[in-house]
Parts: C-alpha cells; structure tokens; sequence
C-alpha cells in the first residue's frame, strides 16, 4: 500500500475541487492506497496536509486549476493534472503518481530527499568551490512553460534552481504562465549566459537567443533530473559564426532587443500579422487569376471560394490580429482577448488598421494596469487570467472603441483613403519619394517600419498602390550595393565583395536588413546613395500607378499572376533605382587602399 497526498483546487474552490478529491480519495481507496487531500478554492485551504503528512508520503499529486505553492513538497514524486483530468482519469493520474515514485528511485532522488540535513549542508557549502575549480561560476537563463501554466512550469523552474545551485553555477528562470511571464530576462542576463534551457510543453519563442546555446526539453525532463539538463545545455557546441546572412540576422536579433516601448510592441503586432496579410494577399491574387476581375462575385466557383478565404477571411483578421498581439506584446497573455476584441471592432465599425493600432495599445496597458493592480490570494489566482481580467479590460475597451474612439478615427482613415485614392500626379511623386527614402533611411530601423507599416495596413482598405512602392524601394538598397560592389570592386573591400553574392539573394528577397554591413562601414556615402535610389524607384511605382496586393516576398510574388499590375513599369522602377544607388556608390565612394583589397 502506497501513501499519496494531493491537492487540489479550481478558480471558485467549490465543484471542480471537491470533485476531484472525492475521486482521488474513492480510486485510491479500491486500489488499496491510502490518500489524503488537500483543498484550496475560494473558501480558503481545508483538510491542511502537515509535515508529518508531507514526510510520510511517497507520492504527490498537483490536482489544480490555480496556481499551487510546491515548495514543500521538494524532493518527494510528484505529479500536476488538471482537476478534469482527476476525475475522468483517475485511476491514470494515481497510476501516474505512483510510476514517478519508481522513476526518482531510479535516478536516486528518493535517497538524496533522506539525507540528514547535516550532509545536505556541506554538500551546499563544497558544491560552488569544486565548481570553480572545474571551469569558474557558469551562468544559465531559461524559460519554463506548461499548457496550463500552473504547476508544471513552476516545479520545473524551481528543479532547474535547484540542479544549478548543487553545480555551483548561477541561473535565472523565466515562469510563462496563465497571468504573464514572471522574472523576465533582460538582454544583459541573456548575453552574459553561458547557455539557455527551455523547459517547455507549450511554445516558447526563441528568436532572443540567437547565437547561444539553446537546450530544448520537456518541464517532466527539468523535474526528474535538473542537474542533467543543465550539463546538457553546457554539453553543447559553441554556435558557428556567421556568414553575410547570418550577420543580418543577428543585426535584426540586436535590433529587436534594444526596440523598446511602443515601437516594439507595435512590431510585435506587425510580426503576427504579417502571415496572415502575405497568405490574404496571395489568395486574393490567385483568385483574380482563376476568375477574373469579378471572381467574387460568381458564388460556388473556385475564384470566389479563394476570394472568401483570402479576401472575406484573412484580411478581416489581420486587424484584430494586430491588435491582439500589441495587447500581448504589454500585457503578456491576459492582454490577447481585449486586443483581439477591440480589433474586431475596429474593422467592423470602419476604424481599419488605425483603429486597431489604438485599440491593440489601450487594451494592453489596461491589462497590465489591471493584472498590476488586482491583487489576490494565491489559491484564486487562477480567477485574474480566466475571469476578472478578460471580462473587464474586453467590456471597457469594446465600449470605449465604439462610443469614442471608433467613430473619429473612421473619420480620419476615410479622408486619408478619400486622399490617397485621388491622388494627383504630383502627390504620387511626393509620397513615392517620401515612402522611398524613408525605407532607405534606417534599412529595417524604426523609419523604415513606419513606412512598411502604414502601406501593410492600407491594404485592409484595397489601397495598394504605398505597398508596390514601400516594397521596391526596400529591395533596391541591397541590388544597388551588390551591383556597385560587382562593377566597381576597387571601390570595395574583398570581404565586401564577397558579401555581395548573398547581397543580391537578400535584395530580391526584399530584406533591406542586406544593405546594413555596408552602410556599417561607410554610412555617410552609402545611406544617400541608397535613399536616391529608394526614393526614385518608389516614386516611379507610385506615378505609374502600380499596386501590390501581397506586403512580402521580393520579386518572387512577380511571378503570381495578378499579385502586381502593371508589371513591366514596376521592374523598370526597381531597375532604375538600383542603377542611380550604383552611380551614386560610383561617385561617392573612393578607391579603397591596396592592403583591403587583399
């Protein structure tokens, strides 16, 4: 007969969790265990487990749908379910339980959790000494994450503290649960890191991490052997350096990383979006060229079926969509419902990307005043990401949207429709010019995003003319300086010209990022040679009235019938603008010396 304890305990403490002991304690009762459970809800902690309980048990079972303190269960099995897993499987989770007893035994968990105090000390006291004598402090960060976001993700962060302080080494754990992310890293922590360990049943983006060792496990792998998972993620190799490629996304990593406050969460709004524009767009094209200019208009035929899914779905989402993940850029989870709802009202009520843009930032500063200011017991927790906050922060920022934001800023985004659609062929010239130099600018810096970001969000409002111009004047800084690099290579370094074979791929791939190493080593004759050419290249689209309907891809999508009109006058303005950045580069820039040329 095995002796288990268990908790459990839903948001209001009442069905759920008495529910699920009575199943725990009836289950464990016919399979001959004896069982003692402890609830936690709404009325507070009954039938408290004390130590002698604690001390005397051979397995632990996490039966919750709130967040469960586990520190005093360290060093016994343990295991975490929901409470509806506990009373449909319950015979599973007790069967579970006891598998995790077998499991520690094995791996001599058991035996360490009987070692008198006495020998813990000084193995604590030997432990950071042996490990400077065998390579210094090591440095860790990492990420632990669960579905739930409650028991698991915090077990497995505290066994990662754990192994690291038996080895001697230092780590910093960040917690991504169902009311945020807790003890978030910072740049500083992660560059000093010797290595990163994500813990993680749910996902987990990596992209802050490049150019570290990064160790990927489960939260169960963290529970049963932290000590393991840390000299795994040691084990590693050094990562390779990087090629031309390479470094441009390590200089679009960096940049990510110092973005801070509203622009970065605005480009956390556009990353998500974008996929949903590029397949809308793409669909929206092909539907065009399987039926014509009026395919949605001819129900049942396959033009008008891409038309819904493309047009009618795709692009009705990515405004919510935005606004949805600007709110989680702030707010971290709980800010995703009030964004996406106030999104969905933005482009019901008319407001379009504006609209979106405004409400994906008030709902999530909202939130995170809310979730800051709301303060709870830590056995109703559970109730903030399920309850208090999603109803109140949707309910103030779907009201505030349709008496008082909606209605200006439909006003606002319909004059600048009214404008751009009749635009004159002088103001076609200004705002090619103006869009164009300012893609050139920064090449991938904040300019340059506002410039992509205004032509993205007009394409909600079929004007597609900013985005022809915004996405050729991006590929010319990268075509022109791989050109020049080619043609004039005394004018060039041997690196630079080496990297001009990767500069072309990039530059037809519309990543302006390309142009960067260049502009890096001599910005004062590169950046206006490559805004000339940007500026002219987006000019000419937009006198020609060229419209682009997908917002990515390079001159890929150049190939899809009906992605691009007037086709020939949008290849002469890329063309033109490479050759003007070429003749520029060839003017400006000087013969470089003999010894960096070898």
């Amino acid at each position: 007969m095995a002796k288990i304890i268990a908790v459990t305990g839903c948001p209001t403490g009442i069905a759920h969790t008495v529910m699920a002991a009575e199943a725990l304690k009836k289950t464990g009762a016919v399979l001959g265990h004896e069982i003692k459970v402890e609830t936690q809800g709404a009325e507070g902690v009954k039938n408290a487990l004390t130590s002698a309980d604690i001390a005397a048990a051979d397995a632990v079972i996490i039966s919750s749908d709130i967040h469960v303190d586990v520190k005093r269960f360290s060093g016994k099995p343990m295991i975490a379910v929901t409470t509806s897993e506990a009373i449909r499987k319950t015979k599973a989770v007790i069967e579970d339980a006891l598998a995790e007893v077998v499991e520690f035994a094995d791996l001599g968990v058991v035996a360490e959790a009987t070692e008198s105090k006495e020998k813990t000390a000084v193995k604590e006291q030997v432990s950071a000494p042996v490990a400077a004598a065998q390579g210094g402090v090591k440095k860790l960060v990492g990420i632990t994450s669960c579905p739930t976001g409650i028991a698991h993700t915090f077990m497995a962060a505290e066994a990662l503290r754990k192994g690291a302080q038996a080895l001697g080494y230092e780590i910093k754990v960040e917690t991504q649960g169902s009311v945020g992310a807790k003890s978030v890293l910072t740049p500083e922590e992660i560059e000093q890191a010797d290595a990163v360990i994500i813990a993680a049943d749910a996902y987990v983006d990596t992209s802050r991490f490049a150019g570290k060792r990064l160790h990927e496990t489960s939260t169960k792998d963290a529970l049963h052997s932290g000590v393991a998972v840390i000299e795994a993620a040691l084990a590693l190799p050094e990562p390779k350096k990087a090629d031309l490629m390479g470094k441009v996304k390590e200089l679009k990593k960096a940049r990510s990383t110092t973005r801070t406050g509203p622009y970065k969460h605005l480009m956390t709004g556009v990353s998500y979006m974008l996929p949903m524009v590029v397949a809308g767009g793409l669909l929206i094209a092909l539907a065009f060229a399987f039926g014509g200019i009026y395919a949605g208009k001819e129900e049942g035929s396959l033009g008008w079926a891409l038309m819904q899914i493309g047009g009618a779905t795709a692009f009705t989402l990515f405004i919510p969509v935005l606004a949805g993940f600007i709110a989680y850029s702030i707010a971290d989870r709980p800010g995703i419902t009030p964004g996406l709802v106030g999104g969905m009202l933005a482009s019901t009520l008319g407001a379009g990307f504006l609209g979106g843009i405004l409400a994906g930032f008030m709902a999530g500063y909202l939130t995170k005043f809310l979730n800051d200011r709301i303060h709870l017991p830590d056995n109703l927790q559970g109730l903030k990401p399920v309850l208090i906050l999603p109803v109140l922060s949707t309910m103030i920022i779907g009201l505030l949207m349709i008496y008082l934001i909606g209605p200006p800023v439909k006003i606002a985004l319909t004059a600048l429709e009214t404008w751009l659609t009749d635009m004159q062929q002088s103001s076609a010239l200004i705002l090619g010019l103006l869009l164009g130099a300012m893609m050139a600018f920064d090449m991938g810096g904040p300019v340059n995003k506002a410039a992509y970001t205004f032509a993205v969000g007009l394409l909600a409002s079929k004007i597609y003319m900013p985005m022809a111009a915004v996405m050729a004047a991006g590929m010319v800084p990268p075509l022109g300086l791989a050109l020049a690099a080619t043609i004039f290579k005394n004018r060039f370094t041997a690196e630079e010209r080496e990297a001009s074979k990767a500069a072309y791929v990039l530059g037809i791939s519309f990543i302006t990022e390309g142009a960067i190493p260049f502009a890096a080593r001599d910005p004062f004759r590169v950046i206006p040679s490559i805004m000339a050419g940007a500026a002219i290249t987006g000019a000419i689209s937009m006198v020609f009235d060229v419209h682009l309907l997908v917002p990515h891809g390079g001159i890929f999508v150049l190939l899809i019938p009906n992605a691009v009109t007037h086709l020939l006058s949008y290849v002469v303005a890329i063309v033109a603008g490479t050759l003007v950045t070429t003749g520029m580069l060839f003017i400006l820039k000087k013969p470089v010396v003999e010894t960096e040329l070898m």
